[in-house]
């Protein structure tokens, strides 16, 4: 159901058939329209999450800290506006991380910094029982949703763990879809930018079988459209959503649910999309992850 023109058509999964017989709803977390979760010293902090993840959204004042003590996992830090930069230090090493960057830090006891403040995303597996207990939607997984297998960490980078860093500055590529990094337990896509409205004719409906997408809006606006399938059993059926969500939000999208976001601003609008774990289609691609080198998949060669 992909446009032609789009990437993702030649990709395996795109021709797969939905089988599940039961059905969980979209989450959609306005932050815009809540009160922060987090509000101290260091700014203003929102929590939302998936089954597997959790999304921490700061405004972070000038100096603002943000540590972890014995993190269980890898977690993501995403720095999309270019003046926001930080330093991470983990294990006596500290690292400065410019702005309009992604970062990857490791397990253990690590703090990121913000010198000038600003927006600060991070990325942890709801294996952090703190922060998913935190969440404001923490409620709507009391119970597993259905259709998403249990979480399992991607193999280590080849060299060891070390907070990694990379430049979002990526040029565009005939065939290569987004801006897309993974490690151990994410995989984040950096969409291009989106100046105006999508083009209502070249919409991209797709959907997966057993994992969530979460659709994090840092600009501008988007319509998600999400369709359930149908079964036998009338009661597992669900009305169509098309959510209109501003920024910053997030829409958690449920497998199998057929999916597309429409950008809605004349002045700009930028998606993230986040998967954890790493999705395998994508990653099969060449090219496509930009840092592959760095972590294998699974039952790659070490």
């Amino acid at each position: 159901m992909y446009n032609s023109t789009d990437p993702r058509a030649s990709l395996a999964t795109a021709k797969a058939g939905p089988a599940a017989s039961e059905f969980a709803a979209a989450e959609y977390l306005k932050f815009y329209e809540s009160a922060p979760q987090l509000d101290d010293a260091s700014g203003r902090t929102w929590l939302g999450r998936g089954q597997n993840f959790v999304i921490a959204y700061s405004e972070a004042r000038p100096g603002a800290t943000f540590s972890r003590t014995a993190q269980i996992d890898e977690y993501v830090v995403l720095l999309q506006d270019p003046e926001a930069s930080a330093t991470i230090s983990w294990q006596g090493s500290t690292q400065t991380v410019p702005g309009y960057s992604i970062a990857f830090v490791p397990p253990g006891d690590s703090t990121v910094t913000m010198p000038a403040g600003g927006r600060l995303v991070r990325m942890f597996t709801t294996r952090s029982d703190d922060l998913s207990a935190a969440c404001a939607n923490a409620d709507a997984y009391s119970e597993p949703h259905p259709n998403i297998p249990p979480f399992v960490a991607w193999p280590e980078p080849r060299d060891g763990h070390r907070v990694r860093s990379y430049s979002l500055d990526v040029p565009a590529e005939p065939g290569r879809f987004g801006r897309i990094f993974r490690c151990t337990t994410f995989m984040v896509n950096c969409l291009p930018a989106e100046p105006k409205p999508r083009d209502i004719t070249k919409l991209s409906p797709h959907y997966h079988d057993d994992f969530e997408q979460c659709s994090l809006a840092l600009t501008g606006s988007f319509t998600h459209h999400i369709r359930w399938p149908w079964t036998p059993n009338l009661n597992a059926w669900r009305a169509d959503d098309h959510e209109l969500c501003g920024s910053p939000s997030i829409a958690v999208i449920p497998p199998p649910a057929i999916h597309t976001s429409r950008a809605m601003e004349d002045s700009g609008n930028q998606l993230i999309d986040i998967f954890s774990p790493p999705r395998v289609d994508f990653s099969e691609k060449p090219g496509w992850v930009l840092n592959a080198d760095d972590y294998p998949m699974p039952g790659a060669a070490a």
